[in-house]
């Protein structure tokens, strides 16, 4: 029997057995708004389910389980042959199979197929983000194998399917397939094309033999990998499978895997290889212009999945204020941490509604959209994924002591932060990716201004915001050394914009003021009193 000096008072219950969809005021409503009306009674409902499962215990624990207990390298079986295996625990590859089920390697197969999956994405980036890894890799994957009709014709039904299939064995007897990356190598990371690793032509067209390393190797258990390497004529992209067409294993030697801050029950390996057997995708020498393809679909990734941490963190402190009493009342109605889970609203849904406009731009697919999408996702990923560890450090210090303690899951999703930022380009390269585009893509440029004008006359902080925008953009020289400050300024006009026309007053209102008005302070928590904060939070409270 417990003694009285034990007993439990003044606890929050645990944030579990919820739907993590529809419990999002934010998600849910940038949902009804991108999924066309025929649809989206079906994509409500496959999203209510996956949030169901999401928010369960039993999964939350899964996730846990999985980041406790980290992947394994196996480079020889019993017998001393080498295999090269990675081993996962079991919570791992149940996760990573819900999350094919549940759509989110499909998007190029099924309508509305990219914000469905959108939605999906950043909710199930709530129990694990370490396998979102895989899951994005294959994805992405689609739109560089389309280079080659004939490679896409076979390999595309494999990787949108919906049937996780873990074993190793030719793709051919596989109902589903998995793929991974491999560009940055040790001596060049983003700069790929000082990449060293050496294609040979073979007998065979299109077929080479690969000579080199790559630094990072992202999901290195899957079935395929789309890799850089110097042909004849230049940087080229090929497909490398792990397992050839008569059942023996590719030349693919994994060194080490690398221990990492965060996303710990994901694999990120180094690989070499020694005449691995490789397809060519694409042309000769257009390698980056085959593969970016795969970079902008997982950029956008970068900021879906940020959105989601953001999410979960920004959940796990309302929920903690809403229950845990300290001088007198509730946390939730003392005015201060009121004005700081506010603050920490208003950039969850902020990213929440830039990351599914740009998913209902790839499924749109027209040319006034795909040029949005050239200047918005560098600028996008650049911001959202900047904003991330701030939030996540400020939500956990909102749980006080418990905040940094690992049972409370708030560490993990601390450690878990800078890792979108750093992913497919850091933030150096996504703002010169902006200016590049600002230069050589004056329809780019136009289509963001057609898009953040929707909302003109709306907010006089909105319009005074494109105005200082406009002079900026009027004067590009010595550009690259301010680059992050435009970068910056174009998500947070965009996000504006967005919040301006679909977000509640309330929301409208304290962001246009604290981001773009400068009526706000470096820290959270320092909106001004006359805002209604109260209405922000309960919008951002994960009720069920």
């Amino acid at each position: 029997m417990a003694g009285s000096t034990h007993t439990v008072s003044n606890q929050p219950p645990p944030l579990t057995g919820y739907d993590v969809f529809s419990a999002d005021r934010a998600l849910t409503a940038a949902v009804e708004r991108h999924v066309p009306p025929e649809l989206l009674d079906e994509v409500r409902g496959e999203l209510a389910a996956l949030g169901r499962a999401a928010g369960s215990a039993q999964l939350q624990e899964w996730g846990a389980q999985a980041n406790e207990n980290p992947p394994a390298l196996r480079t020889h079986d019993r017998y001393g042959h080498r295999v090269d295996e990675v081993d996962f625990h079991p919570a791992w590859h149940r996760l990573l199979g819900k999350g094919v089920a549940a759509g989110l390697t499909a998007a190029w197969a099924r309508p509305g197929g990219h914000v469905r999956r959108a939605a999906a994405f950043q909710v199930w980036t709530q129990v694990d983000a370490g396998n979102l890894c895989p899951l994005s890799m294959t994805h992405a994957a689609v739109p560089a194998l389309r280079a080659d009709p004939a490679l896409a014709a076979e390999w595309e039904p494999r990787l949108t399917s919906m049937v996780y299939d873990r074993e190793l064995r030719p793709a051919r007897l596989k109902a589903g397939a998995l793929f991974g990356m491999g560009m940055t190598e040790k001596q060049g990371g983003s700069d790929v094309r000082a990449n060293a690793t050496a294609a040979t032509p073979l007998a065979e067209d299109g077929t080479y033999g690969l000579t080199g390393h790559k630094w990072f190797c992202s999901a290195p258990m899957s079935d395929g990998f789309l890799v850089l390497a110097q042909a004849p004529r230049g940087l080229t992209c090929f497909l490398v499978p792990r397992v050839l067409e008569d059942g023996t294993r590719n030349v693919f030697r994994i060194q080490r895997l690398k221990d990492k801050l965060g996303n710990r029950s994901n694999a990120s390996a180094e690989v070499e290889f020694d005449g691995t057997w490789a397809r060519r995708v694409g042309e000769e020498g257009r390698g980056v212009r085959t593969i970016i393809e795969m970079v902008a679909a997982t950029r956008l990734d970068c900021v879906l999945g940020s959105a989601g941490l953001m999410r979960q963190a920004v959940a796990q402190a309302v929920h903690h204020c809403t229950y845990r009493e300290a001088f007198g009342g509730t946390l939730v109605d003392k005015p201060l941490m009121r004005n700081v889970l506010a603050d920490l609203a208003l950039e969850s849904e902020a990213a929440t509604a830039l990351a599914l406009r740009l998913a209902a731009a790839c499924d749109d697919g027209g040319e006034q959209e795909r040029a949005l999408l050239r200047i918005a996702v560098p600028a996008a990923k650049y911001w959202v994924t900047k904003r991330c560890t701030p939030v996540t450090v400020e939500a956990a210090e909102c749980l006080g002591g418990n905040g940094y303690v690992e049972e409370s899951g708030m560490p993990r999703l601390v450690r878990e932060s800078p890792l979108n930022s750093v992913w497919e380009g850091a933030g150096n390269v996504q703002a010169l990716d902006v200016v590049r585009v600002l230069r050589r893509e004056p329809q780019a440029l136009n289509a963001y201004l057609v898009e953040v004008g929707a909302a003109r006359g709306a907010d006089h902080r909105l319009d005074a915001a494109v105005k200082d925008l406009l002079t900026e953009l009027g004067d590009l020289e010595g550009v690259e050394g301010r680059a992050r400050r435009l970068a910056e300024r174009l998500a947070l006009v965009l996000q504006g914009s967005l919040l301006v026309r679909y977000a509640p007053p309330e929301v409208a209102d304290a962001f246009c003021a604290a981001r773009l008005g400068g009526d706000g302070g470096a820290a959270f928590g320092t909106l001004p009193g006359t805002l209604d904060l109260a209405a922000v939070v309960e919008r951002a409270r994960p009720s069920a």
